[in-house]
């Protein structure tokens, strides 16, 4: 299978997506067979539903959020680019070391792209604020009916209340960050070598 993925892609393009992404030649030819594994209309981009085939995603409660930061604003495919660049994003970020380019953009799993990342999943209305409401949807997404909507409202109340600083009854991405969030394990994946 993998022969077949590095013949359908062209040497320059995976280079690129390699110096964009920072994935190495065999994870590159890796990913591109899972996602022409993923692409049931065989038109060289995914569509959401093909990413709700995946189980992993299936199952996470964060599952919808995760992919719909794959489609750009408006978008209903991605190709497989774009899927790259977003998953460079889960790339630990001890493989920054690997493929620094010292004048080049900062990369995509930077511990600043991983923070904006994720900040993204909660600001559902992209205002560049995590609102209460925003805060609870995510928190019901992830304790289901495990606990009342009470207790609920009270977490996202003192999760605000800590996180705030400057009395907006929001979080900002500044305050997000100041939150001390464990970006390097939570947003990374160990891709294959």
């Amino acid at each position: 299978m993998g022969s077949r993925a590095s013949t359908l892609l062209r040497d320059e393009e995976l280079e690129e997506i390699k110096k964009e992404t920072g994935f190495s030649h065999s994870q590159i030819t890796r990913l591109y067979s899972r996602f022409t594994s993923l692409d049931k209309g065989e038109n060289g981009t995914l569509s959401r539903e093909d990413f709700q085939r995946i189980p992993e995603l299936a199952i996470n409660p964060l599952g919808d959020r995760i992919i719909n930061a794959f489609f750009p604003e408006g978008e209903d495919q991605v190709n497989f680019r774009g899927f790259m660049r977003t998953l460079a994003h889960f790339r630990p970020i001890e493989d920054n070391e690997k493929s620094k380019d010292v004048n080049g953009p900062e990369p995509l799993n930077s511990r600043s792209n991983k923070l904006h990342f994720a900040f993204r999943l909660y600001d559902l209305d992209k205002d560049d604020k995590i609102s209460r409401d925003e805060l609870l949807q995510v928190l019901r997404m992830m304790v289901g009916v495990n606990i009342s909507d009470e207790q609920l409202g009270s977490i996202a109340d003192r999760t605000i209340q800590e996180a705030d600083q400057d009395g907006d009854s929001a979080i900002s991405f500044t305050e997000f960050v100041l939150e001390k969030v464990d970006v390097e394990q939570k947003m990374s994946i160990r891709f294959l070598h």
